[in-house]
């Protein structure tokens, strides 16, 4: 069952121009242009309930625009959204009261009280009871281990601290929807761990929709089975994440010193569709795994060069999403 229908959704911003100097500065007090920033152009989709999506693209491709128009805080030039069959039109209180949102780069919480006191805040705006909010909160507490930290004011807390005290207030109310724009931007590897293992329960015990927009590949490949892949305002790939990965994800690229002298000709007569590209003070040697096997390559690497310093990276977001637009 869909619990949201996406439909010909579009935004578009107008972006002043004005001429350089003091007389563009003049000439834009009188008569001011706009040219226009299609930033999401006619989407559509549907999440069914208890799935978690991943929403994902470059900087700039209209991520956070089409999360904002879902959670009713733009409103959309043309196209509509509607959560469990109701409009934000006219239904946008009880449409709230089913979402849950955390944006990595901004805070929900109240700077300068005790976190604990953010939550009882909380429990007031989203009139959830005493027995609901005793439930939830010692839930969230254990499942994020926040309890060291409760009482400490939000401005004191160090940026782990911050984003699992922000993803628990954006479930203390119970909701149907979570949207996660970036939860785990600029976190450490123990703290991504623990949100996205909470998000993995989460969906499992109370079967929450997840939305969630992200450059990490792990999390992708750790939370989601479908993908919605967007560049330029226009979706260019909905579907499972199996398949995108038997497309693009083998990709993988060995990253070595420049001074190291690497032959070619002999690498690509030994394992045949290599690319290898001159960065300056690196090599990358890129290759599909379906073609060569990671392990014999690195073996011959060493053998044959002696290399002791090597860096091997997937195929990122921001290449699978460039690969998908050149056959656009």
């Amino acid at each position: 069952m869909s619990i949201i229908n996406v439909k010909d959704l579009s935004k578009t911003f107008k972006k002043p121009v004005r001429e350089e100097g003091l007389r563009g500065m003049v000439k834009a007090l009188f008569s001011r242009k706009y040219d226009e920033v299609r930033a999401v152009d006619g989407i559509s989709f549907d999440i069914e309930e208890g799935e978690i999506v991943g929403y994902i693209g470059a900087n700039g491709a209209g991520k956070s625009t089409t999360i904002k128009m879902m959670c009713g805080i733009l409103h959309p030039t043309g196209g509509s959204v509607t959560v469990g069959g109701l409009d934000f039109e006219k239904n946008r209180q009880k449409i709230n009261k089913q979402m849950g949102v955390v944006f990595g780069q901004k805070t929900q919480l109240w700077w300068d009280i005790p976190l604990i006191e953010t939550f009882k805040i909380l429990k007031s705006i989203y009139e959830v009871s005493d027995e609901d909010y005793e439930e939830r909160f010692n839930y969230l507490c254990d499942l994020l281990d926040m309890r060291p930290f409760l009482t400490q004011t939000v401005r004191s807390l160090s940026l782990g601290q911050r984003m699992r005290a922000d993803f628990a207030a954006a479930l203390i109310h119970s909701p149907k929807i979570v949207y996660l724009d970036e939860p785990t931007i600029g976190l450490d590897v123990l703290v991504k761990d623990k949100i996205r293992g909470a998000i993995k329960e989460l969906n499992k015990k109370y079967n929450i929709t997840v939305i969630l927009t992200t450059h990490d590949m792990k999390d992708i490949e750790e939370l989601c089975n479908r993908i919605i892949i967007i560049d330029k305002g226009k979706i260019l790939y909905d579907g499972s994440l199996a398949n995108i990965k038997y497309r693009f994800g083998n990709t993988k690229t060995v990253f070595i010193p420049s001074n190291v002298s690497l032959d070619e000709g002999e690498l690509k007569e030994r394992f045949g569709s290599i690319e290898l590209e001159d960065q300056g003070e690196r090599w990358a040697l890129k290759f599909s795994q379906s073609d060569v096997d990671l392990d014999d390559m690195l073996l011959y690497l060493i053998n044959t060069y002696h290399i002791k310093d090597f860096k091997i990276e997937d195929i990122s977001i921001e290449d699978i999403t460039k690969q998908l637009y050149e056959k656009h």
